[in-house]
């Protein structure tokens, strides 16, 4: 018996959800963190039943119970303190903050990295049987897309953390608040992309025009610029709401400080630096969106492609944050592959580019970036042995 198409996009949907939401407590440690809680409130209530007991046999040899409540309550701290070790709450990636912190981010970027690109492998075989190939292919299509349109953002990670100042140890929960955060703005601008190019179908050609002038625009940027903290728009935004401080206070993104009895928030470079990669965020989207849409407006595959490329982007940042530099030809890379797609969209009400042709093309053009920068970093490494 086939099931009707609207039962299939129910339960991918359930899927997704699945998918995504137990990979992401996973990636983010909540699940580590809630079962150190619970073993730390068991641990507390066992030390506290049995301190109870002990001071039972002794409560008529206090006077004052406000002193006897006060000496137990400091001794089952003490007990805590002494039982709770490392054995019993397991450590979490905020415990590291050495340099055998980044050695341990590294191994779990790498896990993850295989992870993610691993599950949306997967969620694309599931599309395939329950939709078809050309969903599956076009899923797939639209990941590689946001995936490689992502590499471009993290750069931008790169300049916002030096600029800031921002510690390797502390780098991982500004990340993982903004992508978060970017996954519900995503949705939204998803769903009006795919409201204006039904509705307005001219729209077309203006996001043809919008990837055609990113692509030009990557082009003439040779280099990153350094991003100036006091003339960025969103941190001027931010500076009417909240002063800012410049010191980091561990990894809190807002601190309170007293003076003259008035107590006054203050954002940390935590917050500068998050608000900073939103905004940018912003603005990638206006470029990734367009180019997901050129290739199909099925709001089911546009959102699981990009979101599957989005919460894998934490995870990919770590493990290829020290090595940013190889990817020598990215940028040509990248620029190819939004004008390809901004033809493609132009040109589609009088020739359609077949979905396999599409997607090898942008495959291939990945595959010879990384190529070429593999080749040059060789060639660089002999110049400076030779040297």
């Amino acid at each position: 018996m086939v099931l009707p198409i609207p039962l299939f996009d129910y339960t991918l949907w359930i899927l997704f959800s699945l998918f995504v939401g137990i990979a992401l407590a996973l990636d983010l440690g909540l699940l580590t963190k809630i079962t150190s809680m619970i073993r730390f409130r068991t641990k507390q209530s066992e030390i506290m039943h049995k301190e109870n007991k002990e001071e039972q046999k002794k409560v008529n040899e206090y006077k004052d119970v406000d002193s006897n409540l006060t000496n137990l309550e400091a001794r089952v701290s003490d007990r805590v303190s002494q039982d709770i070790t490392t054995k019993d709450i397991p450590k979490t990636k905020d415990d590291y903050q050495d340099e055998s912190h980044k050695s341990n981010t590294f191994k779990h970027a790498l896990h993850w990295t295989i992870v993610w690109i691993s599950l949306a492998i997967v969620f694309a075989g599931i599309i395939y049987f329950m939709q078809g190939y050309e969903n599956a292919l076009l899923f797939l299509t639209g990941y590689a897309i946001e995936k490689s349109l992502s590499m471009d953002n993290m750069f931008v990670f790169l300049i916002v953390f030096s600029s800031l100042g921002i510690p390797y140890a502390y780098q991982h929960r500004v990340l993982m608040v903004g992508i978060i955060s970017a996954i519900g703005m995503r949705i939204v601008l998803i769903l009006a992309g795919i409201s204006l190019l039904e509705t307005f179908h001219w729209m077309v050609y203006v996001f043809g025009g919008l990837l055609l002038f990113t692509a030009i625009r990557m082009l003439v940027e040779k280099k990153e610029k350094k991003i100036e903290i006091e003339k960025n728009i969103a941190v001027r935004i931010l500076k009417k709401f909240l002063p800012i401080t410049t010191d980091l206070h561990e990894n809190k993104f807002l601190i309170k400080k007293t003076n003259l009895d008035k107590i006054t928030t203050f954002a940390t470079p935590m917050l500068v630096a998050l608000i900073i990669i939103e905004a940018t965020d912003l603005v990638f989207a206006l470029d990734s969106i367009p180019a997901i849409l050129a290739i199909t407006t099925d709001t089911f595959i546009v959102i699981t492609s990009n979101l599957f490329a989005i919460l894998g982007l934490r995870s990919l940042y770590f493990l290829l944050a020290g090595m940013m530099d190889k990817f020598y030809y990215l940028k040509p890379g990248l620029a190819a592959i939004l004008a390809f797609v901004g033809i493609k969209i132009i040109i589609s009400d009088y020739f359609k580019i077949p979905l396999p042709v599409s997607i090898s093309i942008i495959f291939g053009i990945l595959a010879v970036v990384v190529i070429l920068s593999m080749l040059r970093s060789k060639n660089i490494k002999k110049e400076q042995s030779i040297g």
